[in-house]
């Protein structure tokens, strides 16, 4: 429960609605408490004991002990009919009852309000922290799992929060009240209540662990339930073409049946937990009737009495025994709340106690310095040991068979992956350590398959660089042929795109990453088969311009097609995570295999 009692510290943050809940809630079980009390009179009144009036009872009241005393003005003014007193007491009873609703509503209005804001900001605090957490350890957890813990998790978080402070807090209280009410009318039977209340705290905390333990297994299953269902539908293309979808369906039906059987596993803690609970509140009736019968019957108690202590224990009883599935439902909200507090505490790519030094915009050269990168659970690196120094202004294509470790090494260079050993170097300066949202403002990035936001086409460019005008975007489009297909679209720049920009072609999603990364104005170009979508007659006219556009600037660029390679003042020629050549196209076909077998069918083609 540590990690669920650490995101209720959220909830005191806002002390104010925290103080009214409680009010709110206090104001709710004293109105029953005084509701019972009043029940009091009533009986005397049916039951013929004391004269069978309220202002005889009152009489008695003020001569019976060292009470505060009734006013005499106040006696006068209370109906000698037997009649009319129950019915001043039943209207006493009828707005009591009222003001009790209005205080329920108070509270359970100011504790859900409490929960909803506390869970925003947790679920604000989880995606902060997910976006901020270095790349290898989203990769570790997996993008739909960071998802489903974000917001579903979250969201079973919400639903303890809900019990606790609007249900847990409101039946504790009115428990307490009805219990108090059971003493001051007589000790002796309260006291035998309380010997049963150990025994019922031992069977709710056993299973409450049961229900915890079934809850966080079956939020994992639900987990990679949802990596499946999303990674099948995003590729249903894929999936249909291979006629794999018996495949799909049999790995979704495995892993249902896995949440099915977490579920049940619940399922039976809960329907135990509470009929057992309500099994020894009735033994302790039972008792409670046995023992109240010989003190009747000894003359030593009242009947009113024991029936106004036995009413006042049933409601306590009626008020305490949700708790057994209240507290099923905190413990099952403590599994989520364990796996939001994994997120919460992984390494952050920016510390938050250390301002590290600023990178100074990139002008001399761009060093790998034997770079050695291993993914968690590979048996080889997929950059071994590369050293390479690329001077500033120069484009450099880097070319080898696929996983041969090309996309790795360039993803050192905006700090997405740290190296296991060895260091990259802009302008003699170390990357490990410093501002990285000051080496990433001056490096622009383009992918085989670029993100697209949702939001308009305009949005998508200047994506990072919100302070871009409208004539800087349209100038950014224009450098990457995009204005064309732009300015056909119904309302242009403003128009929508689908989700994932399933409304685009993958060479107009190109287009506009290019675009993004002309905006951004780079000292450092990542190119990474930026254009792999774009046919051939628009790649010859983009690849001129960012060969106007990388004049000054530092381009390294991932390419299969020779259109691009050629481009290039160097090639660099990589396999199984080496560098194994570099040089011009003309020398690593003289002298180079990997290059030759590369580029011939291609050449030739």
């Amino acid at each position: 429960m540590s990690s669920f009692l650490y995101f209720t510290k959220q909830l005191l943050r806002a002390r104010g609605l925290l103080a009214l809940t409680v009010l709110f809630a206090v104001l709710s079980a004293a109105g029953l408490g005084v509701g019972l009390l009043g029940l009091a009179p009533i009986l005397k009144v049916i039951l013929g004991t004391d004269g069978g009036s309220l202002r005889t009872i009152a009489e008695q009241f003020n001569s019976g002990g060292p009470w505060i005393p009734v006013p005499d003005w106040l006696i006068a003014q209370l109906p000698s009919d037997p009649m009319d007193g129950v019915v001043l007491v039943l209207i006493a009873l009828g707005v009591l009852t009222i003001l009790g609703a209005l205080a329920n509503f108070g509270h359970q209005f100011c504790s859900q309000t409490m929960a909803i804001r506390a869970i925003a900001r947790i679920r604000l605090d989880a995606f902060r922290h997910a976006i901020e957490m270095p790349l290898a350890v989203v990769f570790r957890f997996g993008p739909s799992e960071l998802v489903s813990r974000i917001n579903k998790d979250a969201q079973a978080l919400q639903k303890g929060f809900d019990t606790l402070l609007g249900k847990t807090v409101a039946q504790v209280a009115k428990g307490i009240a009805a219990f108090l009410v059971a003493i001051l009318i007589d000790w002796r039977l309260t006291l035998i209540a309380v010997v049963l209340g150990p025994i019922i705290a031992v069977v709710l905390r056993k299973f409450g662990k049961r229900i915890r333990r079934g809850a966080r297994g079956s939020l994992d299953a639900q987990a990679n339930l949802l990596q499946l269902s999303s990674e099948s539908l995003q590729g249903l293309r894929a999936i249909k073409t291979a006629t794999a979808e018996r495949e799909a369906l049999s790995r979704f039906a495995r892993i249902n049946r896995t949440v099915l059987g977490q579920d049940l596993r619940i399922r039976t803690a809960r329907a135990i937990s509470s009929p057992l609970v309500e099994t020894l509140a009735v033994v302790t009736v039972l008792i409670l009737a046995g023992v109240a019968s010989r003190q009747i019957l000894a003359g030593s108690l009242d009947v009113d009495r024991f029936i106004l202590a036995l009413a006042s224990l049933g409601v306590a009883g009626a008020s305490l025994r949700p708790l057994a599935n209240l507290i099923n439902d905190i413990q099952a909200s403590a599994a989520p709340a364990d796996r939001l507090m994994e997120v919460l505490s992984e390494t952050r790519e920016r510390p938050l106690d250390i301002t590290p030094p600023r990178l100074k915009r990139h002008a001399d050269s761009i060093r790998f310095d034997g770079v050695t990168i291993l993914y968690p659970g590979a048996d080889q690196p997929a950059v071994d040991e590369v050293t390479l120094e690329i001077p500033h202004g120069e484009t450099v294509a880097f070319v080898g068979p696929n996983g041969c470790g090309k996309t790795t090494l360039l993803s050192t260079v905006p700090g997405l992956l740290a190296p296991l050993s060895g260091r990259v170097l802009i302008d003699g300066q170390e990357l490990k350590g410093v501002d990285l949202r000051s080496l990433r403002r001056q490096i622009g990035v383009v992918t085989q398959e670029p993100l697209i936001i949702q939001g308009t086409i305009e949005d998508n460019i200047r994506l990072g660089i919100r302070s871009a005008t409208r004539e800087q975007v349209e100038h950014a489009a224009h450098l990457a042929h995009a204005d064309g297909f732009i300015n056909e679209l119904p309302d242009g720049y403003q128009s929508r795109v689908g989700e994932f920009g399933s409304s685009l072609s993958g060479g107009q999603r190109q287009r506009l990453a290019i675009a993004r990364a002309m905006l951004r104005e780079p000292a450092i170009l990542l190119l990474d088969e930026a254009t792999s979508a774009i046919d051939a007659e628009s790649e010859d006219r983009i690849n001129e311009s960012i060969q106007r556009f990388a004049s000054g600037r530092t381009v390294l660029a991932i390419a299969h097609r020779m259109a691009t390679i050629m481009a290039a003042d160097r090639i660099v020629v990589m396999d199984a995570g080496r560098i194994i050549d570099d040089g011009t196209h003309e020398e690593l076909l003289a002298r180079c295999s990997v290059y030759e077998r590369l580029a011939r069918p291609v050449a030739t083609a």
